[in-house]
């Protein structure tokens, strides 16, 4: 059953492990979604990163070294992502999702970004809202639109500027239609 409050403590746990990986990391998905007042059902926490493969499968058995079930799901040649490590033990399943070799250029920027946390004093760094769109418009499908919709809905004071500016900057189409729809 899901807890929230055991899996943020696990969260900040793995971002520990992360960081002894030098793996920087940001929380993507529908936590994010949330502290940009789109709240959604979910039972999960998504961490965005920048990691190859070996570092994934280093970060796998640290993370089992330290009691975390964890499972590294390694990409295809057509993945739009460059792995994820699914960690279960506790509250939930935490997502660790690499986008390195694919999309990593929104993960670095959405790290040095990052400003914000998801409580006082937690190491859970939340994307910006300009990234999160861009993820969002990245992976495409029905869910992903509608959810920009409701961020842009939502956040009526965004800076629809520098959102253009961020989804042009990584050459991502279709947000003007989606702020069209939001209006």
């Amino acid at each position: 059953m899901f807890d929230p409050e055991v899996m943020l403590r696990a969260a900040e746990s793995v971002v520990g492990v992360l960081k002894r990986h030098r793996v920087d990391a940001v929380v993507i998905g529908a936590t994010a979604l949330a502290a940009y007042r789109y709240v959604r059902q979910t039972e999960d926490i998504d961490l965005g990163v920048n990691a190859d493969l070996a570092t994934l499968r280093a970060i796998t058995e640290s993370l089992r070294g330290g009691g975390f079930s964890a499972e590294l799901r390694e990409p295809d040649g057509d993945d739009p992502l460059g792995g994820v490590i699914d960690v279960t033990g506790g509250g939930g399943l935490l997502q660790i999702i690499s986008y390195a070799n694919r999309f990593p250029a929104v993960i670095d920027d959405a790290v040095r970004g990052a400003n914000l946390t998801v409580r006082a004093g937690s190491p859970l760094r939340l994307v910006p809202i300009a990234q999160l769109i861009a993820l969002k418009l990245y992976a495409g499908g029905y869910k992903s639109k509608a959810d920009i919709v409701e961020l842009l809905t939502r956040n009526p004071e965004l800076d629809l500027n520098e959102v253009r500016a961020v989804c042009n900057r990584y050459r991502l189409s279709g947000l003007e239609e989606l702020i069209a729809d939001a209006r």
